[in-house]
């Protein structure tokens, strides 16, 4: 009694730690130690059964399991790919892309989780855990894909000779060094306690709390950034709107980049390029921009030209990676909980490239459904360019004395 007390100590230190092929052989060596009658309490130790003792103590005495080996070859349970090999051909039709789209597959219109993989092979009579189909799956050389964006629907025939028009158009005037803006608006974001996408580094445990639900508030409303970046400076200009985003707020948010950045870093302009998607508050069907654009050009006695990206292509807008990217990753994290938080936010984007944003707020209202005749249309002085004029045309200032 007094040694199997012993032995049972010394296992419980050591078993625990220790794979099955090095429990068998301690617990053999040791009943090889005590002699023979010594199996039974060294088993019961152990917590192991007679047979695989002695199946310890042949393998000492033979030398037959290879050292490094916890099991002899082809010991062990088989996959289950061996015991039912039209198990792999069954998961396959399940998941693959061709059978995915028939209506008549039992998991067309579900969620092809392994779970659910695992639950539909055992109603076929293969009965596999979550673990083995994504084991199998692996593989068979499938693994977690998310959908990508590169579908972008029809092709304008027109669209590259637009991207070099504009291209020649924006090199022309910078050569001269004449101001080039890219303008557009950013997402619309909630004002307030709401969540913000991306992390920011805290004290661990002590995130920031916002709320569960993204209802708009109607004391704080959106913040509307419109901006405008200088492809010849590197600088950028955002206008945080609180009313709506339309063709007057938009052609403010230039009036104000002008007044408070691009006036003085072109004291001798002559005509300022803008290039614009084709939609939204700056699109080339749109009147009232046209006629705002109109005011502006006689305002500040420049020439207007616009170039715009055509149908589907706003995400080539430098102002896109160039600007509004940075901001994104500025304020990940960050609850947007005021206006004033938004445009401090903005103002404090730099980059190693040298990018300088500035920012204001804008508590202007900007009326929606405007309405622009075509007496209004017929008096703006705009010139179409001879590619696209349509896409492509200056607005050109008036003398005052021929202003409407």
């Amino acid at each position: 009694m007094k040694i199997e007390a012993t032995y049972l100590k010394k296992y419980r230190a050591l078993l625990p730690h220790m794979d099955e092929r090095q429990k068998r052989l301690i617990a053999a060596a040791d009943a090889m130690v005590l002699g023979r009658g010594n199996v039974m309490r060294v088993a019961k130790a152990a917590g192991l059964s007679r047979p695989t003792i002695y199946k310890g103590i042949d393998e000492l005495r033979s030398g037959r399991l290879t050292k490094g080996r916890t099991r002899e070859p082809g010991a062990g349970r088989k996959p289950l790919t061996e015991t039912n090999p039209q198990m792999m051909e069954m998961l396959e039709a399940l998941v693959a892309p061709a059978t995915s789209g028939d209506p008549m597959s039992p998991l067309r219109w579900t969620c092809k989780s392994t779970r659910r993989l695992a639950e539909e092979l055992g109603r076929k009579g293969c009965v596999a855990s979550h673990m083995t189909v994504a084991e199998t799956l692996r593989n068979l050389g499938y693994s977690l894909q998310a959908n990508v964006k590169t579908i972008e629907g029809s092709e304008h025939p027109d669209r590259d000779a637009q991207f070099r028009h504009i291209s020649r158009t924006v090199a022309r005037l910078l050569r001269e060094g004449q101001p080039v803006i890219s303008v557009d608006t950013k997402k619309k974001e909630l004002v307030g306690k709401y969540k913000n996408a991306g992390r920011t580094w805290r004290p661990a445990g002590d995130p920031e709390t916002v709320k569960c639900h993204d209802f708009i508030d109607p004391v704080a409303g959106k913040a509307i950034p419109y901006g405008v970046y200088d492809i010849g400076a590197d600088q950028g200009w955002v206008n945080v709107g609180c009313d709506a985003d339309t063709a007057a707020f938009a052609v403010a948010s230039i009036r104000s980049w002008w007044k408070r950045m691009g006036k003085r870093c072109y004291p001798q302009a002559q005509e300022l390029l803008i290039t614009a998607d084709s939609g939204g508050s700056n699109g080339y069907r749109t009147r009232l921009w046209k006629m705002e654009l109109q005011r502006l050009a006689d305002e500040l006695g420049l020439h207007i030209g616009v170039c715009h990206f055509p149908p589907g292509t706003s995400k080539w807008n430098k102002i896109e990676h160039r600007l509004f990217s940075h901001i994104s990753m500025n304020w990940r994290g960050q609850p947007l909980v005021s206006h004033e938080v938004v445009v401090s936010l903005i103002g404090a984007t730099t980059t190693s490239s040298g990018l300088r944003v500035k920012a204001r707020l804008d508590r202007g209202t900007y009326p929606t459904k405007v309405r622009v005749s075509d007496e209004d249309m017929a008096n703006i002085d705009l010139v179409p360019h001879a590619f696209h004029g349509e896409w492509n045309y200056t607005l050109r200032h008036r003398p005052k004395t021929l202003e409407v």
